[in-house]
């Protein structure tokens, strides 16, 4: 898929039959984060995907580094729920103590619409799972209604199309290991992100 300029694609409309579909403009913000490029993709109605591209060595990301996201490269006009995402963002890496106030942008990608499973268990990741926690894949199957569909909730953060804002790194094994990120080429950044976390909180409290 094509990321970067005004595409249009094919995505169902929140609250419409699913059999409908409405058209919508996709644009794409890039943002560069001490995770390196992160991709911002969605329309007027919401965001559609984030994307981590993994450009940047785990070696140069210092701990002592400025913990700065900024905006590389933006579409000319952006939607108000885009700006949203971007914001929140930014204060994620910078001053992740005020994200728990800031305002989600909403979301459009059919994952997160409806009742499927997926859909429902990143909705309950994200309602109940809060900055510097974790949950078990065990103990987010049980919160989900199935406590047998453990490698279901696996599943579910798999297809997880916004990460950090769901935060799917803040789910991890029963045993205490931080588990697989992003099909297992990402577990070093989802070990940072749950330092940044730890010792974020730390350091406020």
């Amino acid at each position: 898929m094509t990321l970067l300029g005004g595409l249009v694609f094919r995505c169902q409309g929140s609250g419409m039959k699913k059999q409908r579909e409405s058209q919508c403009t996709q644009k794409t913000i890039s943002l560069l984060s001490p995770l390196g490029t992160i991709q911002v993709s969605g329309c007027e109605n919401g965001v559609h995907t984030i994307q981590i591209l993994m450009d940047v060595a785990p070696a140069e990301r210092s701990s002592g580094a400025p913990l700065s996201c900024v905006v590389n490269d933006s579409p000319a006009e952006t939607s108000p729920e885009m700006q949203r995402c971007v914001e929140w963002l930014q204060a994620y890496f910078s001053e992740p103590q005020t994200t728990g106030s800031l305002p989600l942008p909403a979301f459009h990608h059919p994952a997160l619409q409806g009742d499927a499973f997926t859909s429902r268990v990143l909705h309950l990741l994200l309602k109940n799972v809060k900055f510097g926690e974790t949950v078990s894949y065990k103990r987010l199957a049980e919160m989900a209604g199935n406590p047998r569909a453990v490698r279901a909730v696996g599943g579910a953060m798999r297809k997880n199309p916004v990460p950090l804002l769901i935060p799917c790194h803040r789910v991890i094994s029963s045993s205490g290991q931080s588990g697989p990120y992003m099909s297992g080429k990402g577990d070093h950044l989802k070990q940072w992100l749950l330092t940044h976390e730890t010792q974020r909180g730390k350091a406020e409290a």
